[in-house]
């Protein structure tokens, strides 16, 4: 067994020295202009955010914790420079780990970043003279590789471009990194790639970045490996500095090399639209490693002489589409559904989750906002949960003083609340008539939420049953609706009179309930008998319980359900 002990010391040295290798190739921020707001972000706010960033600056630059995605960190820190400057003081600077004992033979540059498609394009087009190639951009950490005579003698870290820590003894042990080139090669060769965490068929779309970057952190920071440790590691070849002036050569050599995932996963590209593709299907598709993005080059570049620690013009990233993201919130929103539940729905000034624009979020339950008591003016972190549904994470900073907010009692509402439309009751009542008309209800196509709003609007619907005496001229009296539309409608309505009684009682909001529950004992369904049917006859059902028993009765019982059952016609109730 290999000791596995660190000094905190070492410990501390490895991972200040790792902190710019942290980023496979530094996004560098551009100089901005902002425009500032008319109303100034309030104190609290501000030192907030700038507490929160702090401690992910610190998490990240001297513990080697990535505590939150690249987009989320980039969108907050460019808010807190945005908030800071526009308040006159002085943003503050992004940290900068101090380099290793080591010099790298070439500079490690950083990479710019753009923000979309139509940027990579402009990009494009000004180097139209020049052949291009797209990268994915591993999610590891930056490494400098020298071999002499064919036989690698250097490994050094990123550090700060210029010099790195000394990572030989580890890289010797990996088997997944090229100890001696295949001759041809010439007396020197200076490669600059990614070591990354090795996954299996990993779907970056599916699984995020699944802790990759952290590991092999974690890995380069111990004092010894275990087998299984360099087994684990990995070398994308992103760059040989010193090599041939045309890309292709340089990518003939290292397949000769067996530098094969390189060589595969860098391809020539013309267009912006060629390399959304590529980006879309490094996303989505299946990878050895984790990404965060993109990368586009230029065939030929300065002189490795010429390069330097900063972003090149040769270069530039594209990051995948952020799945976590700041968010401010604009509203909140109170809609009461069907039964009564409350569901609290943030409105979110405009905010892009994977290639989306996110308006609004579900809270779930009055019991998550009354938890974090989320206020117009607040900023939160949103992500999309499975890909699809944007979702409530954390709250990320507080407006002072916090702004009034009139939140509806929940012992209000209850399954039998807003039978009529009356103050208070617009968002149930709503529900209950969407629910009324959908495929679970009366099955009436083309009769939705939309349709039930309009003949509210309208003033033509107080009770839930209001419809069923609306002829085609009253119906034309709402907003959007002629002749044709009025018709169907109408049409609609009255074929909903033929549907089963069960279909009337589930469209009226009767508790949900098995079918053989609803016969009487010679197994006919009779609403008479069903509307005399006490607590405990229900409980005698099986598979009712003691809540559904007093909810059904209470259904059948309630005046303004026994008001409405009386209505239906005969061959209905029978």
């Amino acid at each position: 067994m290999i000791s596995l002990r660190y000094t905190a010391p070492g410990l501390l040295h490895w991972f200040t020295s790792l902190a710019l290798a942290f980023c496979s190739a530094t996004l560098l921020p551009t100089a901005v202009a902002y425009d500032c707001p008319d109303t100034a972000p309030d104190d609290a706010s501000v030192e907030q955010l700038a507490e929160r960033v702090a401690a992910w600056d610190e998490a990240y630059y001297q513990r080697g914790e990535r505590l939150v995605e690249d987009a989320l960190y980039d969108q907050a820190r460019q808010r807190l420079e945005r908030w800071q400057v526009c308040r006159g003081k002085r943003s503050a600077a992004t940290p900068h780990e101090p380099g290793g004992p080591l010099h790298h033979p070439v500079a490690q540059t950083g990479l710019s970043k753009l923000d979309d498609q139509a940027s990579l394009a402009r990009w494009m087009q000004r180097r139209q003279a020049h052949s291009l190639w797209v990268q994915p951009k591993v999610d590891g950490v930056a490494v400098t590789l020298v071999y002499e005579r064919g036989q690698l003698v250097q490994a050094i870290s990123r550090g700060d471009g210029e010099r790195g820590s000394d990572w030989l003894p580890h890289l010797r042990q990996a088997p997944h990194v090229a100890q001696r080139l295949t001759a041809p090669y010439p007396a020197r060769v200076v490669l600059q790639g990614e070591l990354y965490l090795r996954l299996g068929d990993h779907v970056q779309a599916e699984h995020g970045s699944a802790g990759a970057r952290s590991a092999i952190i974690g890995l380069m920071a111990r004092h010894a490996w275990q087998t299984e440790d360099a087994e684990r590691v990995g070398l994308f070849v992103w760059d040989w500095p010193d090599g041939p002036a045309g890309m292709q050569q340089r990518l003939d050599r290292l397949a000769a090399w067996g530098f094969e995932d390189s060589v595969a996963m860098t391809q020539a590209v013309t267009r912006a639209e060629e390399v959304a593709t590529w980006r879309q299907r490094w996303y989505r598709g299946a990878l050895p490693f984790a990404t965060d993005g993109i990368v586009v080059r230029q065939s030929q570049r300065p002189d490795a002489e010429a390069w330097q620690a900063a972003a090149p013009a040769w270069a530039v990233a594209w990051k995948h589409p952020a799945q976590q993201a700041m968010a401010e919130v604009r509203g909140v929103e109170f809609r009461v559904g069907r039964t009564g539940q409350i569901t609290p729905v943030l409105r979110l000034m405009p905010t892009v989750l994977d290639d989306r624009t996110i308006r609004r979020v579900s809270l779930g339950s009055l019991a998550q906002w009354q938890r974090h008591d989320i206020r117009p003016g607040d900023h939160v972190t949103i992500r999309l949960a499975g890909l699809t549904i944007p979702q409530f994470e954390s709250v990320l900073t507080r407006r002072e003083p916090r702004p009034p907010l009139d939140a509806p009692d929940p012992a209000a509402y209850h399954p039998l609340s807003c039978l009529r439309l009356s103050p208070g009751c617009e968002s149930q009542f709503l529900a209950r008539l969407t629910w009324l008309s959908g495929p679970d209800g009366l099955d009436m196509a083309g009769i939705g939420e939309g349709s039930w709003q309009r003949l509210i609007d309208a003033g033509l619907i107080e009770g839930l049953l209001d419809w069923r005496i609306l002829d085609p001229a009253q119906l034309q009296q709402a907003h959007g609706v002629g002749d044709v539309r009025a018709a169907q409608w109408h049409a609609r309505f009255s074929a909903a009179e033929e549907q089963s009684l069960t279909s009337w009682l589930v469209a009226l909001g009767m508790p949900s309930v098995a079918p053989e529950a609803l016969q009487d004992a010679s197994g006919t369904l009779s609403l008479a008998e069903l509307r005399q049917r006490a607590v405990v006859d229900w409980r005698a059902q099986p598979g009712i319980g003691e809540v559904s028993a007093e909810r059904l009765a209470a259904f059948f019982h309630h005046p303004r359900i026994s008001e409405w059952l009386d209505t239906l016609s005969d061959s209905v109730a029978r």
